[in-house]
C-alpha cells in the first residue's frame, strides 16, 4: 500500500505545478496575424499553415468528439514536419503561451480545459507510413489515424496493435498504454514501441529508444507519454497476418432479464485472465426504446481473429441465452470497425455533438450483483434525468495474456494485472447538465468499485474524466510515483505538458 507521505508529496507537487500553470497563463501573450507571422510563420516549412478563428480550417482543426474537456484555442499551427513542431514549441515557450498537440480530437479529459488562449499544434499532416524492408517494423507519423495504420499494414499483409476506433489518432491511445483487439497476442500498443522521435518541452527533437541516452524517457512514454512530449514519429513492431486474414464477428442484443446469465458466462470466458488470445468482446448498457421502452438493453459484440466464424462454444452459449436480435459477419480486419460501428462516418467518429464523460475502472472479473446494481442505477438515473438519457455503460473484454507477460516494472503503464475495462459514459447536451453528469458518473463508478472487493481503484488514463487521483491512473507504488515525478522534473520542469492527466515534477 502506498504511504501517506508519498501521496502527500505528490499532492503538494501537483498544487505547485498548478500554480506554475496559472502564472504562465497570466503572463502569456499570443499576438494576432501580424505578430505571429514574423515570429513563427517565417520559421515554418512551406507545407505548414497558421489559422485563426473565423477560418474554416481553424474550425475543422478544433472540432472535437466531445464538448467536455475542450481546450480554449486561439491559433492553430498546421505542421508539416517534425521541425515545425519544434519551432512552434519554442515560439510558445518564448511567449509563455500554452500549447497542445491534437490529432483525432477524441481526448476529452477535463484537465484539457486548463488550456486558455493556447496554440493547437495540428499533427494530421504527419501521416506517413513506411514499412521496413526487413518487414518486422514500420514507422508511422505522429499524426496518423488508427485507420491509416490498419489499412497500410493490411495492404502489406501485416498488422499490429491499434485502438478499436478508426478515427482516433494512433498515438493518443498508445501514449497511455493502448488497448486493442490484438493485445492478447502482442501486448499493448506501447509494448510494441521500438523507437520514438519526440519534441520535448524545451523544443528539442530527441530520438528515444530503450537503450539510448533517453532510455528513461522511453519508459515514461509507455503509459504516461502525454506528459512528456509530442511524438512526431514512432517505429513499431509489426507482424505477419496469419492464415488468410479472415476475422469473424457476431453481435447479440438482450433484454435486461438476461443480465445475470450473460455475465456469469463472460466470467467463464475471461477465466482469470486466460481469455483466448484471438477473442475480444464489447458490452454496452444503453436505452433503445424500440427494443425495450422501459429499461436499457444489453448489446454484446464478439470478434475473433483468423476465423470465419466465432468459436462454436462461445456463439452457441450466447445464442442459448435467447437474444432479441443477432447478426454475424466474416471478412478482413479492415471491415471490423464497420461491423462494430466504430468506422469513419459512424456516430462514434462524429464531432460537434453532445458532451461525453467517461468514468473508467479496471476489474479482474464481474461481480454479478454489482452488474445488476449498476444496470439498475443507469436505468433509474436516465429515467429521472432526461438530460442524461443517452448515457451508457461500456464493458470491454480483451485477452490480456501478452499484456501480463510483460514485466510490470518495464514501463509506466501500471495496471497489467487487470482483466477488464469498464466505463460509465455520461452523455449530455446542455451545459446545465454537466454537474449532474459528473455526479452520476461518479455514482456508477463507485458501484463498480464497491463491488470489486479491491481497496485500490484502477483507471485507464485514456478514458479518464479528470477527477481521478493520480495514483488511480499511474499506479499506487511509491517507486512508480517517484520515478514519474523525477522524470517530469528532468524533461518538463515547468509543466509545459501539464494538460492531460498532469504529473507534477518532483520538488
Amino acid at each position: 500500500m502506498v504511504s501517506m507521505k508519498s501521496l502527500s508529496i505528490w499532492a503538494s507537487s501537483l498544487l505547485y505545478a498548478t500554480l506554475l500553470r496559472g502564472c504562465s497563463a497570466s503572463d502569456s501573450h499570443l499576438g494576432d496575424e501580424h505578430d505571429i507571422g514574423p515570429g513563427l510563420g517565417s520559421k515554418l516549412s512551406n507545407g505548414a499553415s497558421i489559422y485563426f478563428p473565423g477560418n474554416a480550417e481553424f474550425s475543422n482543426a478544433t472540432a472535437r468528439w466531445s464538448g467536455y474537456g475542450a481546450p480554449n484555442i486561439s491559433v492553430v499551427v498546421e505542421v508539416a514536419n517534425q521541425w515545425d513542431v519544434a519551432e512552434t514549441v519554442k515560439y510558445a515557450n518564448r511567449h509563455h503561451v500554452p500549447f497542445i498537440a491534437i490529432n483525432g480530437g477524441h481526448g476529452n479529459i477535463g484537465t484539457l480545459e486548463n488550456v486558455h488562449h493556447g496554440i493547437e499544434i495540428w499533427l494530421h499532416k504527419l501521416n506517413a507510413v513506411a514499412i521496413s524492408d526487413v518487414g518486422n517494423t514500420a514507422t508511422f507519423g505522429g499524426g496518423v489515424l488508427s485507420v491509416d495504420v490498419i489499412n497500410a499494414l493490411w495492404a502489406a499483409n501485416k498488422q499490429t496493435v491499434t485502438g478499436v476506433c478508426d478515427c482516433t489518432g494512433f498515438l493518443g491511445p498508445a501514449l497511455g498504454g493502448g488497448h486493442g483487439y490484438l493485445q492478447g497476442q502482442y501486448g499493448l500498443i506501447s509494448d510494441n514501441f521500438v523507437s520514438l522521435e519526440v519534441v520535448t518541452a524545451d523544443g528539442e527533437l530527441r530520438i528515444v529508444t530503450p537503450t539510448g541516452p533517453n532510455s528513461d524517457l522511453f519508459w515514461a512514454m509507455q503509459g504516461a507519454g502525454h506528459n512528456f512530449g509530442i511524438v512526431t514519429s514512432v517505429t513499431m513492431k509489426i507482424y505477419d497476418v496469419p492464415g488468410d486474414g479472415t476475422w469473424a464477428f457476431e453481435s447479440f442484443t438482450f433484454t435486461q432479464d438476461k443480465l445475470e446469465a450473460l455475465f456469469e458466462y463472460l466470467n467463464t470466458v475471461g477465466d482469470d485472465g486466460n481469455q483466448a488470445v484471438d477473442l475480444a468482446y464489447w458490452v454496452t448498457f444503453a436505452r433503445e426504446e424500440d427494443v425495450d421502452p422501459a429499461n436499457p438493453i444489453i448489446t454484446i459484440f464478439v470478434v475473433q481473429s483468423n476465423a470465419a466464424t466465432i468459436d462454436a462454444e462461445v456463439s452457441e452459449s450466447l445464442h442459448d441465452l435467447g437474444p432479441v436480435v443477432s447478426e454475424a459477419h466474416a471478412g478482413p480486419y479492415t471491415s471490423v470497425s464497420s461491423w462494430t460501428e466504430f468506422n469513419l462516418g459512424s456516430r462514434a467518429c462524429g464531432k460537434g455533438g453532445p458532451s461525453m464523460i467517461r468514468f473508467p475502472i479496471n476489474l479482474k472479473q464481474y461481480d454479478i450483483p454489482t452488474q445488476r446494481a449498476a444496470f439498475n442505477a443507469l436505468a433509474k438515473g436516465t429515467l429521472e434525468h432526461p438530460g442524461l438519457q443517452h448515457s451508457t455503460i461500456m464493458l470491454e473484454g480483451y485477452s490480456v495474456q501478452a499484456v501480463k507477460a510483460v514485466d510490470e516494472v518495464s514501463s509506466a503503464y501500471a495496471h497489467r494485472a487487470d482483466h477488464l475495462l469498464v466505463s460509465p459514459v455520461i452523455i449530455y447536451m446542455n451545459e446545465t447538465d454537466r454537474a449532474p453528469a459528473l455526479e452520476f458518473g461518479d455514482q456508477l463508478r463507485s458501484i463498480f468499485h464497491a463491488g470489486s472487493g479491491e481497496s485500490e481503484l484502477h483507471a485507464y488514463v485514456n478514458y479518464a474524466a479528470g477527477t481521478e487521483a493520480l495514483e488511480t491512473m499511474y499506479g499506487y507504488e511509491p517507486w512508480r510515483q517517484s520515478k514519474l515525478s523525477a522524470l517530469k522534473k528532468k524533461y518538463d520542469p515547468t509543466n509545459r505538458f501539464g494538460f492531460y492527466a498532469p504529473i507534477p515534477a518532483a520538488r
